[in-house]
């Protein structure tokens, strides 16, 4: 601790001398303990501290709680620091975050913060080399701030209606976080109006994310919100649409069909390509064809939108649509349509003959 004298290791002895101190001792073969070897991998070091006031430091511990209006700074020790924050404060270029470089430290300061700060602060260093960067992961730190505003209970969206996704392979998020992490908060079922009870197993309640259903049904699809209280009225968040996805996750499903797929010398020609898929998941289109490389002019229109089966399940009809307003004999050939999302690639083909 700064500012206390250190301790003599070897204090004078007073009165008898400890005459086993000066004796010189044999050794009997004392056996080294090995040190075990370290992973350096699996040990990561937190680089994160938060500055207080008359210059002192804080670690941060995994959540922080602050009331709205106060302003924070966070540094990180190293020379090439990275940080992710809540991404609305991009978003809109907010001018009460500044982020700096420093000799030894990077720096991240928000002023005036309100509920909408709320969120996951970290921070990282970066190794770089031959113009090519990545992260080290053993000298990270995050830090989880929540904002306190007993007026905003739930951290403020921009919008007031929201759409959740229902996938039956994986867990389902109803965002709806709160400012104070002491709140108590409930779901609760538009139609019929009722409470949904959380088991802890299958649906539970997360601070930092909302409320999280395990293993989504169809069952649960509808309109829900949330309902906080902590020392005053309850406060209720934005509904939240949830909608069951039927179509399993993997490479889009695509179809392709010319129309006409034999075609006179000045027609008009339509090939569209068509992907059926998951709501929330997006699709790229790229297209080979006859007149390609002689830049023959071909109009190529993408849009998407959502279809309801009447069962309550959604899918997401994706379009790629490639026009020949003015037919030629060189326009006649393979069609080919590449269909791409995260999880793979799809390649159809048709053939447009010259009639």
């Amino acid at each position: 601790v700064f500012g206390q004298s250190a301790k003599n290791k070897h204090p004078k002895n007073q009165g008898k001398t400890n005459q086993a101190y000066h004796k010189k001792v044999k050794p009997k073969g004392l056996k080294m303990k090995e040190r075990e070897p370290v992973d350096s991998s699996s040990k990561s070091q937190s680089i994160l501290m938060q500055v207080m006031d008359k210059g002192r430091f804080q670690k941060l511990t995994a959540t922080l709680s602050l009331s709205a209006g106060q302003s924070i700074e966070l540094r990180c020790k190293g020379s090439n620091v990275t940080w992710s924050y809540p991404s609305y404060l991009d978003t809109f270029k907010d001018s009460r975050l500044s982020i700096k470089q420093l000799d030894r430290y990077g720096q991240l300061i928000l002023t005036n913060s309100t509920a909408a700060d709320t969120g996951e602060y970290s921070c990282w260093l970066q190794l770089c080399s031959a113009n090519k960067c990545r992260k080290d992961e053993t000298k990270t730190g995050s830090t989880y701030i929540f904002f306190t505003d007993k007026e905003e209970l739930f951290v403020p969206t921009p919008s007031y209606f929201e759409i959740v996704y229902l996938n039956p392979d994986r867990p389902a998020v109803i965002p709806c976080r709160v400012t104070n992490p002491s709140a108590k908060v409930t779901l609760h079922r538009e139609f019929p109006a009722e409470e949904i009870e959380t088991d802890e197993t299958n649906i539970i309640y997360d601070a930092k994310k909302g409320f999280v259903y395990q293993h989504p049904t169809s069952d649960h699809k509808g309109i829900v919100y949330c309902k906080a209280e902590s020392q005053g009225a309850p406060q209720i968040s934005i509904k939240y649409h949830l909608l069951y996805v039927e179509v399993p996750r993997g490479p889009p499903s695509a179809t392709i069909v010319a129309s006409p797929s034999r075609a006179k010398v000045s027609d008009g020609v339509h090939v569209a390509c068509t992907v059926l898929g998951e709501p929330d998941v997006d699709v790229n289109f790229s297209w080979q064809y006859p007149g390609q490389e002689l830049e023959r002019p071909v109009i190529i229109q993408n849009f998407w939108r959502l279809i309801n089966r009447g069962t309550g399940h959604t899918t997401r009809i994706s379009k790629s649509v490639l026009v020949i307003e003015d037919f030629e004999a060189r326009d006649a050939g393979n069609y080919i349509c590449i269909a791409q999302n995260l999880q793979g690639a799809t390649t159809v083909a048709t053939r447009v003959e010259l009639n």
